[in-house]
């Protein structure tokens, strides 16, 4: 019995927690206020095209069918846009997560600016439908969560060394780092993608990613064994490498060093959003103050426990062998014991939740009840990630173009797509956009399954303001188009040759009409005025 209540106090009470995170706790939480600023930063010039009153999917009509759900849509839907869905009030969320997110930056009442910052974010993902189905949302989300029970106290916490951050905090944060990688690992090989068996996966990687990067163009160039080596690398890295986090410190660090060098590679070749940048501040945990120390200036580094510093306690030691004379003292009744019991309750509970579906990938029948994680999926805090479990072997492009006489047709002009020939690809993450990353995943399959589609056509012949901030700029400066379509192109990258003689990035070829082509009726109804001539998007296939 004493055991276990020494291992209780030892993971869940931070008047027991770990004294070697300090320095690691103090640079995750400003790293993560920054990437909470560029989540709400672009939401400011998105959302009210996206989800406003007048966007391409209104959070309000959404709100307001869900209505059938009685008391419950609260629960499936948790949103603060329950009070008001405005566009005023979208804007509110946007500009309190901003604020929120720069408290949180200079380290003011940090764990009330986390709950602010993920309030407001978890406000936006459960109403954006289709424009917040990433992977990304959801380990911001689980990080956000996690983090308010590593956050110190106190509205100037400092170093927060009254309270040392809770261990199973940084341990489920490093569980979801893990899980992060390893569960993309485990897919690609589950998923039974040819290329990733026959290690040809990255041949096309650079140039049919959402949205390329420059750097990532003269990659693709690169000879065919380093696509193999990256390819290699990738699968190792993900499915053995990330173990060493469970290893002695100086795994750990090793690991550190690897994994960042590998993002920083990622981020250059290709824009992820905040995704890898997330990824990244995650693996700072990794680290230990006695490694961190020599990097703080020493009169930051006085205002630390210098006892500490010196002898940090591996976070998977076993308790029994815990140095007590390390801890830092702390009043007895500094975490009340109806709180510490909550938090080892709310922590296992999001440990079980992120554990089943790790389990279930290996052992599809085990017997494990599933209740406690579809209790908390609406709050995407306990996620199960898989990134590129199938490598898509086309770039294919939507565009909008409109017309006044049905024969000459003007490009509506994205803000980060690729869409001019002779453009660079552009390294604009953790920037977010969520409309052109949108229809790219929309490129991959037919209309009827992307209503974003038709529905932005509409809202070009209405020439509404907020949808028309989403590009570039208006070519019906004057009045709207006649009609609108949506047609679709196939992209690659340019040759080395045609670059250097054309001094073009791209090259593409016209497939034809994605989705129908839109007129707007006197009645004010639209009428159809064309068909596409694509079956499914994902047939035709010129190969550069």
């Amino acid at each position: 019995m004493q055991k276990i209540k020494h291992s209780y106090r030892y993971l869940f009470d931070s008047a027991h927690g770990s004294t070697s995170h300090f320095i690691a706790r103090w640079l995750f939480l400003r790293a993560l206020g920054l990437i909470y600023f560029s989540a709400f930063f672009a939401l400011l010039f998105q959302v009210r095209g996206l989800i406003g009153s007048q966007g391409i999917l209104p959070a309000a009509d959404y709100l307001r069918s869900a209505h059938s759900l009685g008391v419950l849509r609260f629960w499936y839907i948790p949103s603060l846009l329950w009070l008001s869905s405005s566009d005023r009030m979208l804007m509110a969320l946007c500009w309190i997560g901003l604020i929120a997110a720069l408290i949180l930056v200079v380290n003011v009442w940090p764990r009330v600016m986390l709950l602010v910052c993920f309030l407001c974010f978890l406000s936006f993902v459960s109403t954006a439908q289709d424009f917040s189905g990433y992977q990304s949302d959801g380990m911001l989300l689980e990080a956000g969560f996690l983090s308010l029970f590593l956050a110190p106290f106190g509205i100037y916490p400092g170093w927060g060394r009254r309270h040392p951050p809770v261990r199973a905090a940084i341990f489920l944060l490093l569980w979801e780092w893990f899980r992060i990688y390893f569960q993309s690992g485990v897919v690609k090989l589950e998923s039974g993608d040819p290329t990733w068996r026959n290690l040809t996966a990255m041949y096309e990687y650079y140039q049919n990613g959402p949205l390329p990067t420059w750097i990532g163009w003269y990659l693709q160039h690169l000879p065919h064994w380093f696509h193999i080596a990256t390819a290699v690398a990738t699968l190792m890295m993900e499915l053995v490498l990330v173990w060493m986090a469970f290893l002695p410190r100086r795994w750990k660090i090793a690991c550190f060093f690897i994994v960042t060098v590998w993002q920083v590679g990622v981020i250059s070749t290709a824009n992820y959003a905040f995704l890898n940048y997330l990824v990244l501040i995650l693996a700072i945990l990794l680290l230990d103050d006695k490694f961190l120390q020599r990097f703080v200036p020493s009169r930051w580094k006085n205002s630390l426990v210098q006892k500490a510093l010196q002898s940090p306690v591996s976070e998977f030691e076993d308790p029994a062998y815990a140095n007590e004379e390390t801890r830092i003292p702390t009043k007895p009744k500094s975490l009340p014991f109806f709180r510490s019991g909550l938090l080892a309750v709310v922590l296992t509970w999001i440990f079980y939740a992120t554990a089943i579906p790790l389990v279930r990938m290996f052992w599809h029948d085990a017997p494990l009840p599933t209740k406690p994680l579809a209790v908390l999926e609406p709050f995407r805090i306990a996620n199960q990630y898989g990134l590129f479990a199938v490598m898509t072997p086309h770039r294919y492009e939507i565009e909008f173009q409109g017309s006044n006489d049905g024969l000459h047709w003007v490009a509506y002009p994205f803000r980060y797509k690729p869409q001019a020939l002779n453009e660079r690809p552009r390294i604009y993450a953790p920037y977010q956009p969520r409309f052109d990353w949108n229809l790219w995943f929309a490129s991959l399959g037919p209309w009827q399954q992307n209503p974003i589609v038709p529905r932005t056509e509409e809202l070009l012949l209405e020439e509404d303001r907020d949808v028309l901030r989403l590009f570039a700029g208006n070519p019906f400066p004057d009045a709207p188009p006649h009609v609108v379509r949506a047609v679709l192109w196939q992209y690659w990258f340019s040759s080395l040759e045609q670059k250097h003689r054309e001094g073009v990035w791209w090259q593409r070829q016209f497939l034809g009409a994605y989705a129908p082509t839109l007129i707007r009726l006197d009645n004010g109804r639209f009428g159809i005025i064309d068909g596409p001539t694509l079956r499914n998007p994902s047939q035709p296939s010129i190969t550069p």
